[in-house]
C-alpha cells in the first residue's frame, strides 16, 4: 500500500507523514503522472465542440493527486531533506517538467483552449471564470503552445535542464551552508556575546560531539547574532568570510558555472518564446509589466536612499572611531558598530528586548492580532501528523466555529532545512461540486532554539519575520476563491508580499505588543518606554537597508535582463559592475552574492527581486489606511480581508486594490515611512 496513493482517511485529509516513507515517492509521482495524462486524453479526445466547462474548467481540474504529492514531497525537500531525498527530486523533477510541457505542448488541447478564447464574449462567464480563461490561454502561449515541433522539442531540453540545475544550485548552498562551523575554545573569545547565544552554542557543539567548546554555524540564528555582538573582529570576519564564499570557492560545490548556465538557459527561452530577454518574458504577468519600468522604480528609491545611507555611513565610521574602532570599517564591522550605535542613540538593543519576546507568546500575539482583524480562533491538535517533532499544527476557526483551514509551524534549524524563512501550501483551497476545500498551510522559519535554560526568546527582527511569513499564511487561510489556481497566494508576485508587508506593521502598535509582549520571566508587559524606543528606533540605518534591497533588486534584473550572455565577463566582475552604484562599504575580493542568491536561482524570485520593495510601497500605502481609522478597526480589516486576503487572483490585482483603498497607491507613504522623505 502506498499511503500517497490513497485516500488519506485522516483528520481534515491531512498529509500522512508518519506513514509516508522516501520509497513511496517515485511510484507514486508515476502513478499520478498516467491518471493526470488520462485526465487529459479526455479532454483531447472528447467528440463534442469545446466548452469553458469540457475545456477550461477540466484542465483546472486535472491533475489534482499529481499536485497533492508534490506538493508533500517538495515541502519537505526544503524543510527536512536528505542526500535520498535530494536524489529523488533529480529523478522527479525532470518527470513533472515533462508532463508540463506535454501539456502546454499539446496542440489538440491548445486548439479547443483557442476556440473557447476566441468566443469568450459570447459566453455567460463570472468574472472569475474570465480571469482562469484568459490565465489559462496566456500560460499556455507564453509557455510554447505557438511554437514549431523544432522548437518544442528544444524548449522541453531548456525546461528539464532548467529544473535540474534550480536543484543544484540550491544542493550546493545547503551543502555549504551546513559544512561550516566556527569552533571556540578560549572563553575569552566569546567577549560581548549574548548568554542564550553562548548557551546555544554549547549545546551544538555538545550535539556534534565537541565538548568543552562552543560552536558557531552558518545558520542565521548564529551567525547573526555573532556578527552584531562578538568582540573579537578576526572571528567576525572568519564567520563573514565564509558566509559570503558560500558556493563561490574552488570546490565541488562551486555555483558560478550553475549561475552562468541558467542565465544562458533562461535567455534562451524567453528569446525562443518571442520575448527579448527573460526579465520581458517574467515581468509580463507583473503588475510592473516591463523591465523598463522596474529601473525607473528602483532609481527613484536610488536617487532618495543613496544620500540618507552615505550620511549613515559616516555617523557610524565617525562613532566607531568614537569608540576605538577602526578607521575603515569593513563589511563584518557593520552589524557589531551599528548594533552598539543603535544602542547608544535609543537606550535600546535585542537583548534588551528578547525576554518580552518568548516565541509561544509571540504565536499567541499573531494569532489575538489576527483574531481581532479577521475573527480567527487557533487550536492547536496534537493528533494530526508532522514530519518533525519540532512542527505544531493549528485548526484554524472562525468567530463562529466554522473550520477555515490547517496551519503548520515549523520553527527551529536544523541540517535537512535550507536556511530563512518562507509559506509554503500542502493544499489549496478551492470550490468543486458545491464543496469548499479549505486550506493546509506552513509557514517555516530558522528561530533560535531553546536551550536547558531558556525559552526560545526572539530579536525584534525575528518577530518581524514570524509577522511577515503569518501575513502570507492569512491570505492562503483566508482564501475564498473558486478555482485553486485563482486562489490565496496565486496571485502576481510583486502583490503576493503586500499581505505579509502589511501584518509587519502590528509589529511596533502599542495595541499590539500589548497582547503579548510580556517578559518570560516576571510577566511584566513590556513598557510603554520601550515601544516608544522601538518605534524612533525603526527607520535606523533605514537609508543603507534600502540601498542594499535595490542593489539585490538591481543584480537579479541585471542577470536577467540581458540580451546576450557574452556580456558576462564572469560571475565575481558582473556582479561588481552591477553593484557600484549601490555599495558603500569596501568590497571583499573572492566574496560574492549571486553564488549563494537563492531567491533568484532557486525559489522562483528571478527577475522579481524588486516586487519586496514594490510591495513596501503598497504596504505602507495599505497601512496608513488602517491608521487614518485605528489599526484594529473592523470595518478597514473587512475591506482587506474581502478584496486583498480572499480575494487571491480573481482578478488584476490593481483594480483589487482600488477597491480595497479607493485609490491607487501612492510611494510617498513609504518614503515617509522611511525617513527618506522629509514633510
Amino acid at each position: 500500500m502506498n499511503p500517497l496513493l490513497e485516500d488519506f482517511n485522516t483528520l481534515f485529509d491531512t498529509a500522512p507523514f508518519h506513514s509516508i516513507r522516501h520509497s513511496h515517492y517515485l511510484p507514486a509521482i508515476q502513478k499520478a503522472l498516467h491518471i493526470g495524462k488520462s485526465e487529459i486524453n479526455q479532454i483531447t479526445s472528447n467528440p463534442a465542440p469545446p466548452t469553458f466547462e469540457n475545456t477550461i474548467l477540466a484542465l483546472e481540474q486535472s491533475g489534482q493527486l499529481l499536485d497533492r504529492i508534490s506538493s508533500i514531497f517538495f515541502n519537505l525537500n526544503a524543510a527536512e531533506t536528505d542526500l535520498e531525498l535530494q536524489h529523488l527530486a533529480k529523478e522527479i523533477s525532470p518527470l513533472l517538467t515533462a508532463y508540463a510541457n506535454d501539456i502546454m505542448l499539446d496542440e489538440v488541447l491548445f486548439k479547443r483552449i483557442n476556440q473557447v478564447y476566441q468566443v469568450r464574449s459570447e459566453l455567460i462567464l463570472t468574472v472569475e471564470d474570465v480571469t482562469l480563461l484568459e490565465k489559462t490561454y496566456k500560460s499556455f502561449i507564453r509557455n510554447g503552445a505557438n511554437l514549431s515541433e523544432t522548437d518544442k522539442v528544444r524548449l522541453r531540453e531548456l525546461d528539464n535542464q532548467l529544473s535540474q540545475l534550480s536543484l543544484t544550485f540550491g544542493e550546493n548552498v545547503l551543502h555549504e551552508t551546513n559544512d561550516y562551523s566556527l569552533e571556540i575554545k578560549n572563553t575569552a573569545d566569546l567577549a560581548g556575546l549574548p548568554e542564550s547565544l553562548v548557551e546555544a552554542a554549547a549545546q551544538t557543539a555538545k550535539e556534534t560531539g565537541k565538548e568543552n567548546s562552543w560552536l558557531f554555524t552558518l545558520h542565521l540564528p548564529s551567525y547573526i547574532p555573532f556578527m552584531t555582538y562578538a568582540d573579537n573582529r578576526e572571528l567576525r570576519q572568519q564567520l563573514y568570510w565564509a558566509y559570503a564564499t558560500r558556493a563561490c570557492q574552488d570546490n565541488t560545490y562551486n555555483n558560478e558555472a550553475v549561475v552562468l548556465k541558467i542565465v544562458q538557459l533562461r535567455l534562451e527561452r524567453a528569446q525562443l518564446l518571442g520575448f527579448k530577454t527573460h526579465a520581458d518574458f517574467v515581468l509580463q504577468e507583473r503588475m510592473a509589466q516591463t523591465p523598463g519600468k522596474v529601473q525607473l522604480f528602483l532609481e527613484d528609491l536610488l536617487i532618495h536612499a543613496k544620500p540618507v545611507a552615505q550620511t549613515e555611513w559616516q555617523s557610524l565610521t565617525d562613532y566607531a572611531q568614537q569608540i576605538n574602532g577602526p578607521e575603515q570599517l569593513q563589511r563584518w564591522d557593520l552589524s557589531y558598530y551599528a548594533e552598539k550605535w543603535k544602542k547608544e542613540k535609543f537606550a535600546i538593543d535585542d537583548e534588551i528586548l528578547k525576554p518580552y519576546f518568548q516565541l509561544e507568546k509571540v504565536m499567541e500575539g499573531v494569532f489575538a492580532v489576527s483574531h481581532k482583524l479577521y475573527g480567527l480562533v487557533y487550536k492547536e491538535n496534537t493528533t494530526i501528523q508532522t514530519y518533525h517533532p519540532d512542527v505544531k499544527v493549528y485548526e484554524v476557526e472562525d468567530e463562529n466555529g466554522q473550520h477555515i483551514g490547517i496551519f503548520y509551524c515549523d520553527f527551529f534549524p536544523r541540517p535537512g532545512k535550507r536556511n530563512g524563512a518562507w509559506m509554503t501550501s500542502y493544499r489549496s483551497q478551492k470550490k468543486e461540486k458545491e464543496k469548499d476545500q479549505r486550506p493546509h498551510v506552513a509557514i517555516v522559519c530558522n528561530f533560535t532554539k531553546p536551550t536547558p535554560t531558556k525559552p526560545a526568546l526572539l530579536t525584534f527582527n525575528e518577530v518581524r519575520t514570524l509577522f511577515h511569513e503569518f501575513g502570507h499564511a492569512l491570505h492562503g487561510l483566508l482564501a475564498n476563491g473558486t478555482y485553486a489556481s485563482l486562489s490565496g497566494t496565486h496571485v502576481y508576485w510583486d502583490f503576493v508580499e503586500l499581505p505579509s508587508q502589511v501584518f509587519e506593521n502590528w509589529t511596533t502598535e502599542k495595541e499590539s505588543l500589548d497582547l503579548f509582549a510580556r517578559h518570560y520571566q516576571t510577566g511584566e508587559v513590556i513598557p510603554d518606554e520601550l515601544i516608544q524606543r522601538i518605534k524612533q528606533s525603526t527607520n535606523f540605518m533605514a537609508g543603507y537597508a534600502t540601498l542594499r534591497q535595490i542593489g539585490l533588486a538591481r543584480l537579479d534584473l541585471a542577470w536577467h535582463n540581458i540580451e546576450s550572455v557574452e556580456l558576462i565577463p564572469d560571475v565575481f566582475t558582473f556582479e561588481k559592475n552591477v553593484l557600484v552604484e549601490t555599495e558603500i562599504l569596501p568590497l571583499v575580493p573572492g566574496t560574492n552574492t549571486s553564488c549563494s542568491f537563492s531567491h533568484i536561482f532557486q525559489g522562483g524570485y528571478s527577475s522579481g527581486y524588486y516586487s519586496y520593495k514594490w510591495a513596501e510601497v503598497l504596504d505602507a500605502d495599505a497601512f496608513e489606511f488602517f491608521q487614518e481609522k485605528g489599526v484594529f478597526n473592523k470595518q478597514t480589516a473587512n475591506l482587506f480581508k474581502k478584496h486583498i486576503l480572499s480575494a487571491g487572483g480573481s482578478e488584476p490585482p490593481m483594480i483589487l486594490y482600488k477597491r480595497f483603498r479607493g485609490q491607487e497607491p501612492s510611494p510617498k507613504a513609504l518614503l515617509k515611512r522611511t525617513g527618506l522623505l522629509k514633510d
